[in-house]
């Protein structure tokens, strides 16, 4: 364990900013899953800003890779577009 104060304040702020990104991170799964499995065309072009903007800043904040995150806009698009 830590031994000077300093360490310890580290201790606790990484604790609290893993918690923050977890959170962050599994919200947004959620979102893009359930942007996945909608089969409305409405309901889709509604959620894909959300989800758009929450992988934007993921990337932003390095949660997750500025590639990964392209990666998965470009799928949801191409999901929504495809929608009839």
């Amino acid at each position: 364990m830590a031994n000077h104060k300093s360490a310890l304040k580290r201790v606790r702020q990484t604790e609290t900013r893993n918690e923050r990104n977890r959170y962050q991170h599994k919200t947004t799964r959620n979102a893009v899953r359930a942007l996945r499995t909608t089969t409305d065309k409405k309901d889709a072009e509604k959620l894909l800003p959300e989800v758009t903007s929450m992988l934007d800043k993921l990337a932003k904040r390095n949660i997750i890779h500025k590639n990964k995150a392209a990666n998965l806009k470009s799928a949801a698009k191409k999901h929504v577009n495809g929608l009839k």
